[in-house]
């Protein structure tokens, strides 16, 4: 199974915050909820990685939970990526 880098998966976040004419800020901390991130953008974000990837992701609840920041966004992905 191949696996995505955080650099790789910034790309594909501001791809999807570009579709709604929001651009993706350098800094790792900023806020979800600043840059207008809601969690049908992250269910788009996780579709992208699963197609580059060529697998399907697990969540579990309580990690979505504690998702804040961008760079939060960044780990859970390159994490549950491992399972």
């Amino acid at each position: 199974m191949e696996t995505l880098d955080r650099p790789a998966i910034r790309k594909l976040m501001g791809e999807v915050l570009a579709v709604q004419g929001k651009t993706l800020p350098a800094d790792d901390a900023a806020k979800l909820a600043d840059i207008g991130f809601r969690s049908l953008d992250f269910s788009e974000l996780a579709l992208r990685v699963e197609d580059e990837i060529g697998d399907e992701l697990n969540f579990e609840a309580a990690g979505l939970r504690s998702i804040e920041t961008i760079g939060d966004v960044l780990d859970l992905l390159v994490e549950i990526q491992g399972q």
